[in-house]
């Protein structure tokens, strides 16, 4: 079964790579992103390529320019997420045939995002936003948009989300953070899922 969460693994050192990679993907996670802002982002993300081996869908985050959307592309991932909404980036991800996750937060980004070829919508900050802000969102967004809550959105906050009519949710440093060990990752991982699948019935 396939679940919309995308791991953020922000600070990601290319030393842990395969083994967090496998450990997510274990614990049935099988979105992955690297920030650019973490050290040798391009060294972990080929390693999560290769240890993938077509089992997740692997790339980059905080993507800002078209160069690093090449760059991506030339080594195989598929998967680009950004904090902004940049409509050359979008333009340059779908071209390129990768998974495009831009950052939104307001009606006109959305639209601009979704105009542009966006898979998917990262409502950041989404603790900000709020459910009242998604739900009013939501209502003029078309039918089929995958949304994704990024940002302070805990398992414990899935379900009100969910209700809310969320499609997703990318999970940070309640996940992931700089010095967290494999065994805990996988743990934290595992309740993720669980969470994931009591507030979307197992779908």
């Amino acid at each position: 079964m396939s679940r919309n969460i995308i791991a953020i693994l922000r600070g990601l050192r290319p030393d842990e790579a395969r083994p967090m990679t496998d450990a997510l993907i274990a614990a049935g996670i099988t979105k992955i992103e690297v920030p650019l802002n973490s050290p040798q982002p391009y060294d972990s993300i080929a390693a999560m390529l290769d240890q993938a081996n077509g089992r997740a869908t692997v790339g980059a985050g905080t993507v800002l320019d078209t160069g690093a959307v090449a760059q991506l592309s030339a080594m195989g991932a598929q998967m680009v997420v950004s904090p902004d909404c940049n409509p050359d980036v979008i333009r340059a991800t779908k071209a390129a045939g990768l998974l495009s996750y831009p950052g939104v937060f307001t009606a006109s980004e959305c639209f601009s995002a979704l105009r542009a070829g966006a898979d998917g919508l990262k409502f950041f900050p989404a603790f900000k936003l709020g459910l009242d802000g998604f739900s009013a969102l939501k209502a003029v967004l078309p039918m089929d948009a995958e949304t994704y809550a990024v940002g302070g959105v805990s398992p414990d906050d899935f379900s009100a989300w969910q209700r809310a009519g969320i499609t997703g949710f990318g999970m940070g440093s309640s996940l992931y953070k700089p010095g967290r060990s494999v065994e805990d990752v996988a743990r934290l991982a595992a309740e993720t899922i669980a969470a994931y699948d009591e507030a979307f019935d197992g779908r």
